[in-house]
């Protein structure tokens, strides 16, 4: 977009019914999103499906604009994101810590982390989403959907293609969402499962294709390079690792369970070392345009104090990085109090001042790295499909490493279980600040690519974060009132699993403990530096294949039903982008081909929001199902062709009415 200076400051973009709007849907998807992501363990990314509900509602007001809707969707992020502490924080009951979550702890943990990751977004955004070439799959996505919501084009040629793209994204999101529906019905399988023995030691292995198009989608708009990355981590972790693992595990054992068991148990750490090796080679190569970046946000307060801030393209304008560095400091004193607060009422009374003051330092120092790594992430791969339990899992080893070194020393036996509640109530905080970053990243991605002026958006990004943390304890508190957790004495039948908080809990308890298999997580550091040498050989022999070190490490730590589908997705797109350069209107069928993916991840995610509501208030586990467990074999037959036939006729139907643009009289 473009226009002179009076015409863009005129239009609107942070307005109040934007505000009232964007909160009211926030408040809505964060309850939503807390109770998938128990039930679950994961969360959905709540971005499109605000955006395409602001557009509803807003088009019946003239005046409205693509960079309000956009604001509306910036703000609703913070649902998927800060929903994410249930990662974390349900850690504190399963230990036996807390028998409920205090309101205002709660709140302040989310609020602040949250706070303090929209800063350290700012300076970030610049080196991570300016400068760089990152994808940004669910930025890009949102910002394609924004576009064709607008329906702002001027020329012949441009409302042709805007109706086209419109109904590539239209169709895409009617049919991902039908298919959705469907699955839900269990007339079709959610995913393609396979577990077997590989030799006759009883090791076993296996795969799990996840018939989602959120997830073929997103593999489309990540590109090849990543996909074959997941590829090769998805082969280390389950064509090696899980069947030389598995021969070490209970062989009485289904071979169902077998497999889960090794995987969880064992491959995970696994991948949790490659991730956190590939992590801080991928920081020391973003050194450099972090302090370029840095450097021109301090150039661009230098423009404003000189009263030249009209000089400045629209895009530029940050929050200035004096007030940025004011409210980060902000956060830093209520941190530093809550940490000696939780200290002190933990029987840690005598060491406040080292748990306050180094805790700080590790929130400042450890907050500002994971905001890097998970800004890096987000751009490689999605918000949705970011490892953020793998980022908790670094960081929680780190901080109870710290306490085992500095604090457990001076202590008795007695305060062991304080000491695991303060590795928790840290990586909270911590978690809390990474999780902002890794989706903010995103939203101002979204921002660059519809002309929107980045303070504004990060103005609305505290706004939603505020809304967020204030639903968040309620809904915890309710959840663990009704299910309760695994695990957890009292539970019901019906506990909610919470796996990585179960996870994290049990690895604070056995660093501290010295309980704990370093190991797997040593073999996982030795793969990463392996693929890192081999990237690099790449980078200076080839032109175009990578193989990112993070994304093989993804590939190792995460399910193979959350990696699969994109790396099928990523090598659809890349024959379709193939196939696109030898038409006739090679770039034109390649943005029908994006907008497609878009809207295969809007169905998909609007409909998701709908079926996870309908899960909370009916009390069961698949409240659509028409057909039994013993259909199950067929549905995988049936859900897995219409899935590959649902592919070719779409990506054949967008290739079609590309070709035709401009054709017709």
């Amino acid at each position: 977009m473009s226009g002179n200076l009076s015409q863009t400051e005129s239009r609107k973009e942070l307005t109040v019914r934007g505000l009232i709007l964007g909160v009211i849907i926030t408040v809505v998807f964060t309850a939503a999103n807390v109770f998938f992501g128990l039930k679950a363990g994961l969360t959905f990314a709540t971005s499109i499906p605000a955006a395409v509900i602001s557009m509803a509602l807003l088009r019946g007001f003239k005046n409205s604009t693509i960079q309000e809707n956009n604001i509306v969707q910036t703000i609703a992020s913070a649902a998927g994101t800060l929903s994410s502490i249930i990662f974390v924080l349900p850690g504190m009951i399963m230990i036996g810590w807390w028998a409920n979550f205090p309101f205002w702890t709660s709140f302040a943990i989310c609020a602040l982390g949250g706070t303090l990751g929209v800063m350290y977004s700012i300076p970030l955004r610049r080196a991570l989403v300016t400068d760089t070439d990152l994808p940004y799959p669910e930025g890009l996505a949102c910002a394609e959907v924004l576009k064709v919501g607008s329906g702002d084009d001027a020329d012949a040629d441009s409302v042709e293609e805007g109706r086209a793209g419109l109904l590539a994204v239209l169709w895409g999101s009617i049919v991902s969402a039908v298919f959705a529906v469907v699955v839900a019905t269990q007339v079709f399988a959610s995913d393609f499962v396979r577990n077997f023995r590989v030799n006759d030691k009883g090791a076993v292995s296996g795969f799990d294709f996840n018939l989602s198009f959120a997830l073929f989608a997103i593999g489309h708009l990540v590109g090849l390079s990543v996909g074959i990355a997941m590829l090769i981590g998805a082969v280390i972790g389950w064509g090696w690792g899980v069947p030389h693992y598995s021969v070490l595990g209970d062989m009485s054992a289904s071979v169902d369970a077998l497999a889960n068991a090794t995987w969880s148990h064992k491959v995970r750490f696994v991948g949790a070392g490659a991730i956190g090796v590939s992590a801080i080679w991928t920081l020391a190569k973003l050194v450099k345009p972090v302090v370029s970046g840095l450097t021109s946000a301090m150039a661009a307060s230098r423009v404003r104090k000189a009263g030249k801030a009209d000089s400045l393209p629209r895009t530029e304008r940050d929050i200035p990085i004096g007030i940025v560095g004011l409210i980060t400091l902000a956060c830093f004193l209520p941190i530093g109090w809550l940490l000696g607060y939780f200290g002190s009422i933990s029987g840690l009374g005598d060491h406040v001042a080292v748990l306050a003051i180094g805790g700080v330092a590790f929130v400042v120092l450890m907050g500002f790295f994971v905001s890097t790594v998970c800004g890096y992430m987000a751009g490689l791969i999605g918000s949705s499909n970011s490892p953020l339990s793998g980022v908790g899992i670094l960081v929680v080893i780190a901080a109870a490493l710290l306490l085992v070194a500095f604090v457990k020393p001076h202590v008795g036996p007695e305060e062991g279980k304080a000491l695991v509640a303060f590795a928790l109530f840290i990586t909270s905080v911590v978690f809390t600040v990474a999780a902002i970053a890794n989706n903010n990243l995103q939203d101002l991605k979204t921002g660059q690519l519809v002309d929107a002026t980045p303070w504004r958006q990060q103005v609305a990004l505290v706004i939603g974060v505020v809304a967020g943390a204030a639903v968040i304890p309620p809904v915890l508190d309710l959840l663990n009132k009704a299910y309760g957790f695994v695990g957890v004495a009292g539970a019901g039948a019906h506990a909610l699993p919470a796996p990585q908080a179960g996870l994290i809990s049990a690895l604070a308890q056995g660093v501290i403990t010295n309980n704990i298999d370093w190991s797997l997580i040593i073999t996982g550091i030795w793969i990463a530096v392996g693929i890192i040498v081999v990237d690099e050989i790449l980078a200076r022999t080839t032109k175009r294949m990578r193989v990112p070190p993070l994304a093989v490490g993804l590939g190792i730590y995460l399910p193979t039903v959350s990696t699969l589908m994109v790396v099928v997705g990523s090598v659809v797109g890349w024959y379709f982008d193939r196939r696109a350069d030898r038409s006739a209107k090679p770039e034109s069928t390649k943005q029908l081909g994006v907008l497609l993916a878009s809207g295969l991840i809007v169905g998909e995610s609007v409909i998701g929001v709908v079926i996870a509501f309908i899960v909370g208030f009916s009390g069961k586990a698949a409240p659509l199902a028409l057909v039994g467990e013993s259909f199950g074999d067929y549905a995988q037959w049936i859900g897995g062709i219409a899935f590959a036939a649902i592919v070719f006729i779409m990506y054949r139907w967008v290739a079609r009415m590309a070709n035709g643009l401009g054709n017709k009289p």
